[in-house]
């Protein structure tokens, strides 16, 4: 049968897909559409396994509130190039991604990728492929997260390379929330204070301390107390609420946060970076 121009925009409109791939696909399905949309899906399948061992340290992130401020959503969907990170249709599927997430609030990654994806039937894990096949690069979702809080403030740094999402036990001013999440970006501290602080970095960091203590020829005995005062230095620099404050490092973020309200502090924080 004829494959027609108009035949071939109409599947390229439906899948995205370019323009010989999608005759291809028509003249090998004999002009049935469904037949060419999934060749063109199981193209995209073989395109993933060609690529799965590439490296896609690209791509974008993005952060949304949702519940009155109350709630904050991250995801990162990562490519191999920068070209593909800008491109419009590539951020307009993340963007998808990132609103179906906020509506269904699932409770994993897996279970994101489950989800059916905007106006279709396919899952998220399926749109993906399928840019796979259209795009020709290893496309992955990479990261998703979500944080409640009494009030939550979510930042985007410019690029979109960058994000972090940031929970106060209390109604926050504007300007001080974004301070604080753009801490968080800037700064990566591993845990809001000393006190969720993973028992095995704290461990980690001790044995390193030891070590660095031994070796610089200090006596074993007092190993323990200069690896301990090591730690109260990993805490400052390392924990959010202990960090000096970036606009002010004359006081702490803990510090800072009680200039407008004694009780206020941070609750959590979730931050993603591309590589």
């Amino acid at each position: 049968m004829s494959i027609t121009a108009a035949d071939v925009n109409k599947l390229r409109q439906i899948t995205g897909a370019g323009m010989m791939d999608c005759k291809n696909a028509l003249t090998e399905a004999a002009g049935d559409f469904d037949t060419a949309i999934d060749l063109l899906r199981k193209k995209g399948q073989k395109v993933a396994a060609n690529r799965g061992d590439r490296d896609a340290s690209e791509g974008v992130i993005l952060a949304k509130l949702t519940d009155g401020g109350k709630t904050g959503v991250m995801i990162a969907l990562n490519c191999e190039t920068d070209f593909v990170a800008k491109n419009a249709d590539f951020v307009t599927v993340a963007s998808n991604i990132l609103d179906l997430a906020i509506a269904s609030k699932p409770s994993s990654l897996d279970d994101l990728k489950a989800l059916n994806y905007t106006g279709s039937e396919i899952t998220i894990g399926d749109k993906i492929v399928e840019e796979i096949g259209k795009i020709g690069e290893k496309i992955e979702l990479s990261h998703y997260s979500v944080v409640s809080a009494e009030q939550v403030y979510a930042y985007n740094h410019p690029g979109n390379k960058l994000a972090a999402v940031v929970g106060f036990n209390k109604p926050t001013p504007d300007d001080m929330a974004k301070d604080v999440a753009m801490q968080v970006a800037a700064m990566a501290p591993v845990s809001v204070d000393e006190s969720s602080v993973p028992e095995e970095v704290k461990q980690k960091e001790i044995e390193i301390g030891k070590e660095q203590a031994i070796n610089e020829g200090k006596p074993a005995e007092m190993a323990e107390k200069i690896a301990l005062g090591r730690l109260n230095k990993f805490f400052k620099e390392s924990t959010l609420l202990n960090q000096d404050f970036i606009k002010d490092s004359k006081m702490s973020v803990s510090q800072y946060l009680k200039t407008a309200d004694k009780d206020l502090t941070v609750t959590e924080f979730k931050r993603c970076a591309l590589a």
